[in-house]
């Protein structure tokens, strides 16, 4: 996948050793991780670790603002046995912004850019995004890109030590709208 893309108002970029004070303070907050499925930041360098084992990986990246540079939340797509189709050419996209950040449309507009290239570049067949029940911000931003319900998972493992009702959604190729990506550019 390329290291940046951007649309009108963001750029997605790689995560750097450099996002770590940024993404503890948006990952501390306990709205942000839980509803995700995975535990709250508890320090600096836990988000470093973070960063270094988990974020900083081919697909996944940091939401930045064009307008002042600030880091606001994460996208990426994930393939294979790692994502909930457990197919290669099938991704699960995943995202979350930051708190001080609800409500501007960022998490539809990042997760369009990673859709106009899993279709466009990638040529995937589906593109799927799982999110646990009761997070109806997940839920909303699916419903805006298009994507429909295909079924709940009783059991979805969570990073929590618990298991959750894991909602998973599909959008095939021929039903993404390219309207919807015409604003996104890979650099």
């Amino acid at each position: 996948m390329k290291e940046q893309l951007k649309t009108e108002r963001l750029l997605l970029r790689r995560w750097t050793p450099e996002d770590a004070q940024t993404l503890y303070q948006l990952a501390s907050d306990p709205e942000i991780g839980p509803a995700a499925g995975w535990p709250v930041h508890t320090s600096v360098e836990n988000s470093l670790s973070i960063i270094r084992d988990v974020l900083d990986r081919d697909g996944t990246y940091a939401v930045i603002r064009r307008s002042d540079g600030l880091l606001v939340g994460s996208t990426g797509l994930r393939f294979g046995k790692d994502s909930c189709s457990g197919k290669e050419a099938e991704p699960e996209l995943g995202y979350w912004i930051g708190r001080p950040y609800w409500g501007n449309g960022y998490a539809p507009e990042a997760a369009a850019a990673l859709l106009a290239c899993a279709f466009g570049e990638l040529h995937c067949p589906k593109v799927w995004c799982c999110y646990y029940e009761g997070n109806r911000k997940s839920e909303r931003v699916t419903q805006k890109l298009g994507f429909s319900y295909v079924r709940t998972d009783p059991k979805g493992e969570t990073l929590l030590g618990y298991t959750l009702p894991e909602v998973e959604t599909v959008i095939p190729a021929d039903r993404w709208a390219p309207a919807r990506g015409e604003h996104t550019q890979s650099e």
